[in-house]
């Protein structure tokens, strides 16, 4: 009996932070290590590009960032495929022929493209590859027959596209050749998603507010020491909030079963003044060191030897395209562009 298949992945536009860790990395190691799962992981490189075409080499050069993350964060390409979506050109076929069976009216109306061509300010110059991501996500979906998608609740509606076009092929060419697939979302709405460390809502490289997977102490420290805290808690006397207070955010996300103790003692402490913010930080930093250092050092272990880490890409790519490529001489079969054989 097969595997379900999972697939998923990230745009590479710089080293992954530890929001992505906890958001998808850890997540995504553990479904792997529990073996019954068929796992794809790609970078997905073309997509980066719809939004970053003029600075290619931005997104060339993360490729090879953004596979020392995966593989320090323990992703194993003995036990998932690992690969480059740009590698894979049946994606952009399949994209073509799915083209055809949605509406410029309907992409217009997927809520997490409104969302994010707000965000990005394009105004009036969207381009048509942004606009039309929706389509190439469900050709990356659906040429590896993915069962599952673990994504964020703000990519619902990228899903759901999916499974419309999935429906639509199917019904259209009276085949059941495509799969739909379920999104895996987080427990509760704002779950795998860590503030920065100014208490932004989002971490990222743009507000300089993240801490990433291959930060040395030091930086780690400086960072640490920067955080937004509670502005009201001037002396260390004064009564302090815990609420929005993101040392006692981070705490909570990465203390582990033993910590817990001490952590709610900390901020019954700081609650009722007595307990000053450098002390806090200086405990949380012994926390985030524990869990980083492991990865940290893996990660400049593989980086040794990059010529490795792109021949386990390519590897990883060839496999990839061999699915992809199974898949889409299906749905060619299907529409009957089979003329030769």
């Amino acid at each position: 009996m097969t595997k379900p298949i999972i697939l998923t992945g990230d745009r590479p536009t710089g080293k992954l932070h530890i929001g992505h860790y906890v958001g998808s990395l850890q997540n995504r190691v553990r479904l792997q290590n529990e073996e019954q799962y068929e796992m794809f992981v790609f970078l997905a490189d073309q997509q980066a590009l719809t939004d970053h075409a003029k600075e290619p080499q931005k997104i060339v050069e993360s490729v090879g960032q953004v596979a020392l993350d995966y593989l320090a964060a323990g992703l194993d390409s003995r036990k998932s495929t690992i690969f480059i979506q740009s590698q894979i050109p049946e994606l952009a076929e399949l994209s073509m022929y799915y083209m055809n069976l949605v509406s410029l009216g309907r992409l217009e109306r997927n809520p997490t493209v409104k969302t994010e061509i707000a965000q990005k300010g394009f105004g009036e110059s969207i381009p048509t590859g942004f606009l039309v991501y929706p389509i190439a996500q469900a050709a990356d979906i659906t040429a590896f027959k993915a069962n599952y998608v673990p994504v964020g609740v703000d990519q619902k509606p990228m899903i759901e596209q999916t499974r419309e076009i999935v429906r639509s092929f199917n019904h259209a060419y009276q085949t059941d050749v495509l799969v739909e697939p379920e999104g895996i979302y987080p427990s509760h709405e704002g779950a795998g998603r860590l503030p920065g460390l100014d208490g932004n809502a989002k971490m990222s490289k743009s507000l300089n507010n993240g801490i990433y997977l291959a930060d040395d102490m030091d930086t780690l420290k400086k960072k640490v020491m920067s955080m937004y805290t509670d502005p009201d808690h001037i002396k260390v006397e004064d009564p302090g909030k815990i609420e929005g207070n993101m040392v006692f955010h981070y705490l909570d996300v990465f203390g582990r079963e033993e910590d817990k103790a001490e952590i709610e003692a900390m901020k019954e402490h700081y609650q009722r003044g007595g307990l000053g913010d450098v002390k806090t930080k200086r405990y949380l930093l012994e926390i985030l060191e524990r869990e980083l250092a492991p990865i940290r050092e893996r990660r400049l272990e593989f980086a040794k030897d990059m010529g490795e880490v792109y021949n386990m890409l390519q590897k990883g790519s060839e496999k990839a395209r061999q699915t992809a490529a199974q898949t889409l001489s299906e749905v060619k079969a299907a529409m009957g562009l089979h003329y030769f054989n």
